[in-house]
């Protein structure tokens, strides 16, 4: 892992090129997601099929890149009882937690005396992305499903890339078909966000997307916002540990390693500490447990790249730069938690003290674990349940209330020069 300290003498300059990089801006992968895009808006399923065999190595039809009855019928039968068990529990604190975060109707009166108000409705149709690649996500079906099934989504359409026999993991569709997807697609990749955003003869467009994904995935999604809506800018995992001398070594390189096995080599981990002996013994724990792991290749190429071991001087100091990395999970290993939870004001999780590590919010806690990286944290908050939810304001006024607000009318039409909007109040009183 890289290592730098604040009694560095590039230590700003190095912090300001850290927080910098982020895989979310890659003009190289924008340009490419571009292509893939118009490759779709141009040709809709030819392009899909082409694309699927190109990148997933899949050679299917148009009428395979829907997941049949059949399919999902012996993914049933494949789940065994520990997988139910898992996605029981799992989809049981999701949904709770979702509930708790459901926007409700509501409506007042205004100084006119007219009823004003909003209510909230689930989008009709949305499209979830669930990654696959090296590791299928059977987690992120849950986290992202289930709030749309809370949010009462009538149609939730999945689309997850296949293996190269054309299936879907089985584990996966099971998690999914549990969660409530109406409709699951073989389709991976900018090409999917592309199909479920412009719509192709196989796949129906909806009004707005969400879910995790590689860089790819995610330049699709912001190339395509006004076509369709979406969630935020979830892209390779991140974590960052904050940690003070009271912290355990062995948990941190724990955490640092889990986050960093998803394979993209995207992945960011970093530890903010004010202590050099924790650094120098979360570095041997990283040494000791990490040929243990079977996914070490993947994970080494993360750390390399995008490991890092930061001492800072003070607290304070550590609380900027959490901040300013706006990091996806944020694991507070220090003493004054509470003054954490204030000032940490950027990261889309934080996870208390040494006993709540990521994982737990990867799969089990309750929150979703679609949270924005690269920075974008600065902006967006993690995936809730209200973002499936559709507002729309309500007015009602009776005569007594619009002759109430007739005068300021007037003088609001009068002000901008639309007299029409003036009379058409004005010829109602």
């Amino acid at each position: 892992m890289n290592v730098l300290k604040f009694s560095d003498k590039n230590f700003a300059a190095r912090l300001t090129q850290l927080a910098a990089a982020s895989s979310l801006f890659d003009p190289v992968v924008e340009e490419r997601a571009r292509g893939i895009v118009e490759a779709v808006r141009a040709r809709g399923d030819v392009a899909l099929l082409e694309l699927t065999e190109r990148f997933d190595g899949a050679q299917l039809t148009a009428e395979q890149l829907a997941v049949s009855q059949a399919e999902i019928f012996h993914a049933s039968l494949a789940a065994d009882e520990s997988l139910r068990d898992a996605v029981t529990e799992a989809e049981k604190n999701i949904a709770a937690f979702a509930r708790k975060s459901l926007r409700k109707n509501w409506s007042a009166r205004n100084s006119h005396g007219a009823t004003v108000g909003e209510k909230f409705d689930g989008f009709g149709r949305v499209g979830i992305y669930i990654p696959g690649g090296t590791a299928p996500l059977v987690s992120t079906a849950l986290m992202t499903i289930t709030l749309a099934r809370v949010a009462g989504c009538r149609e939730i359409v999945v689309c997850t890339p296949p293996g190269r026999d054309g299936s879907v993991n089985p584990a996966l569709l099971f998690a999914a078909r549990t969660a409530g997807a109406t409709e699951i697609y073989k389709a991976g990749g900018a090409q999917a966000i592309a199909a479920l955003a412009l719509g192709t003869v196989s796949i129906r467009p909806v009004q707005k997307v969400f879910g995790p994904g590689n860089a790819y995935v995610v330049a699709a999604k912001r190339l395509l916002v006004g076509h369709v809506a979406i969630d935020l800018l979830p892209g390779p995992s991140e974590v960052l540990v904050l940690a003070d001398d009271s912290a355990n070594p062995k948990f941190i390189a724990a955490d640092l390693l889990a986050q960093a096995e998803h394979g993209s080599g995207h992945e960011r981990v970093w530890l903010v500490t004010t202590s050099a002996k924790i650094i120098k013994a979360t570095e041997k724990e990283i040494a000791r447990q990490l040929p243990q792991l079977s996914r070490h290749e993947f994970i080494q190429k993360a750390l390399a790249s995008n490991g890092w071991l930061i001492q800072v001087k003070s607290l304070a100091d550590g609380f900027a730069l959490v901040n300013r990395l706006a990091p996806e999970h944020c694991e507070v290993m220090i003493r004054q938690q509470e003054q954490a939870v204030r000032e940490i004001t950027t990261a889309g999780a934080l996870f208390l003290g040494g006993w709540s590590p990521t994982v737990l919010g990867d799969y089990v806690a309750g929150p979703s674990h679609t949270l924005p990286t690269g920075g974008a944290g600065r902006s967006f908050a993690g995936l809730t349940v209200d973002q499936f939810q559709r507002r729309t304001s309500v007015v009602n006024y009776a005569k007594p209330a619009l002759k109430k607000a007739l005068r300021a009318v007037k003088k609001f039409a009068e002000l901008e020069g639309l007299d029409a909007h003036g009379k058409s109040a004005e010829i109602r009183a």
